[in-house]
């Protein structure tokens, strides 16, 4: 009895410490976030439970929930509402408990318990046994983001993600980090993975114009390329790096989004970065880009990092030269691009960590205005692109919301600047075969065109509201239609870009020799057409 007692003592007590060893970043966590309220009027909050990316929840988003709200308590900088109170006022408004509200709803929410904010975020698991909390708190009253901070800890529950259909707040300008896994690459099919890591301290405005203003064009390189007569899958991830707001335990580093075909999603995320004062610690973010990220092992696999900042690159405790190096060891080429003069970037070390990881170095002026060559059939082609969007069928949990994105980004490229030429660049994206296979997982076209859904699994209630009264051979017909659609509009949009390379190409000998400032999509084009060269794509 007494050696029983013992092993029950112990594994008492390895439980007491497993749960300390987890919650102790939390308590950091509510820490930060209570400092970063310092002189804001916030009294009263809600904690709701964090669910992982796209709404999935699982036994941890209440855990979680629940221990960060204990710790707030115990803080004693502001009142919490009880999760029964929380819970019930959630019912009364016909929501749920994972805190899957928008910023409308958030409003009415705070005026229902009477709170002044509300925390809120998503969970990441790293792995089996770590995940990761990215939290903020938002003001009810505004939807304004207050604070935020980062927070990992190990994985104390077993169950998996779980969808529930709905979609995490994010207020009008919060970028949020989802979860893994990514994208499933299929067989034989060429592919690109492609990691932007972006400082956003400060000083960086111009640089994430530049990058919202060009990532179609980027995307569109890989979209006029082949290799073994197959056009490739481009895979983009994001990272954050040098902005105040992340967590300083974690190198003021915040993985955006992992590698995913969702373009528009790309876009999103890119449009809600927001830059702030921090440290630019770049062997910690290309550290963290290199082991979190899922790169394929396929040594014929285009994998490249893209690292762009302005301040020396021997910045933060990480030597970026056992980042580089453990790049180079996985088949990653490292690139480098600086915001400033040449020779600056130089003396700061930004040469030396691209010559190490195999890849190019640039320097940019991240001030210079972006400008693409004005073609006669662009109008042509954005007006086309709005027509392509008729042509999707939002299907499933997730449908509604992705074609929310993709009018998003339709108005984002709309509202740049005209001598970018975004709408142009997104319109020829659209007409890829690139977008169509990121939209297998929310347009019913593109999913039945690619064998990821046969006709018989599509069911009514997860289809628009004008095919729910449709019987199966209504559907079949209205589907095809749209397929047909599409199908047109595409080869009217491939038809006009053929006569525009050629226009474009024309006025860039005209042009050539003239000079001006280099941007980022430019430097990334650049180094992307000569190493996916050496990886047999080739390139019109």
């Amino acid at each position: 009895m007494k050696l029983i007692s013992r092993l029950v003592l112990a594994a008492s007590a390895l439980a007491f410490l497993a749960a300390s060893a987890s919650a102790e970043p939390l308590e950091k966590l509510a820490r930060k976030l209570e400092a970063g309220l310092k002189d804001r009027p916030v009294k009263q909050v809600a904690v709701l439970s964090f669910p992982y990316h796209e709404g999935a929840t699982s036994s941890g988003s209440s855990i979680v929930q629940e221990r960060l709200t204990t710790f707030l308590v115990e803080g004693g900088k502001m009142q919490v509402v009880e999760r029964s109170l929380l819970k019930k006022a959630l019912e009364e408004m016909k929501l749920g408990t994972s805190g899957l509200l928008d910023p409308e709803t958030t409003k009415e929410l705070g005026k229902v318990l009477g709170v002044d904010a509300v925390v809120v975020g998503t969970l990441n698991d790293l792995s089996k046994k770590k995940t990761e909390l990215n939290a903020r708190i938002i003001q009810t009253e505004t939807g304004k983001i207050l604070t935020a901070s980062q927070a990992r800890f190990a994985r104390t529950w077993t169950d998996e993600p779980v969808k529930t259909g709905q979609t995490p707040v994010a207020g009008p300008t919060t970028p949020v980090t989802p979860a893994n896994p990514e994208p499933k690459q299929p067989a034989g099919k060429p592919l690109v993975q492609l990691a932007i890591l972006l400082d956003t301290s400060n000083s960086m405005d111009g640089l994430i114009s530049q990058a919202k203003n060009q990532l179609w064009h980027i995307i569109n390189e890989f979209g006029a390329a082949e290799k073994s007569g197959g056009a490739p899958t481009v895979q983009v991830a994001l990272y954050e790096y040098g902005n105040s707001t992340l967590a300083a335990g974690e190198g003021y580093v915040r993985q955006v989004l992992p590698f995913t075909t969702d373009l528009d999603k790309v876009s999103e995320q890119l449009f809600g970065l927001r830059t702030n004062g921090g440290d630019e610690y770049c062997g910690w973010v290309i550290r963290d880009a290199v082991n979190a990220l899922r790169w394929d092992k396929n040594a014929d696999v285009y994998k490249a990092v893209f690292i762009a900042g302005n301040e020396p690159f021997t910045q933060g405790p990480v030597d970026f030269r056992e980042s580089v190096n453990a790049a180079a060891r996985k088949g990653i080429v490292v690139n480098t691009i600086f915001c400033g003069g040449r020779q600056e970037g130089m003396a700061m070390q930004w040469q030396a960590g691209a010559q190490m990881g195999g890849g190019d170095y640039a320097n940019i002026d991240q001030a210079a205005q972006v400008v693409s060559i004005s073609a006669p059939q662009d109008a042509e082609i954005q007006k086309l692109s709005s027509e392509l969007n008729r042509t999707f069928i939002a299907y499933g949990a997730s449908g509604k919301k992705a074609m929310a994105r993709q009018e998003a980004a339709d108005r984002a490229a709309l509202a740049a600047p005209a001598a970018a030429g975004v709408a142009t660049q997104r319109g020829l994206a659209k007409a890829s075969g690139q977008y169509a296979q990121s939209a297998q997982e929310w347009d019913a076209v593109s999913a039945l065109q690619s064998g990821k859904l046969q006709a018989n699994e599509l069911k009514a209630e997860e289809l628009p509201d004008e095919m729910k009264g449709m019987d199966a051979k209504q559907r079949e017909a209205y589907i095809k239609k749209k397929a047909d659609e599409r199908k047109d509009i595409q080869a009217k949009i491939r038809r006009l870009n053929e006569e525009r390379r050629k226009y474009v190409a024309q006025k860039e000998k005209e042009e050539a020799g003239k000079g001006g400032a280099e941007t980022l999509g430019q430097a990334v084009i650049k180094s992307v057409r000569s190493q996916a060269s050496k990886k047999g794509f080739k390139f019109k």
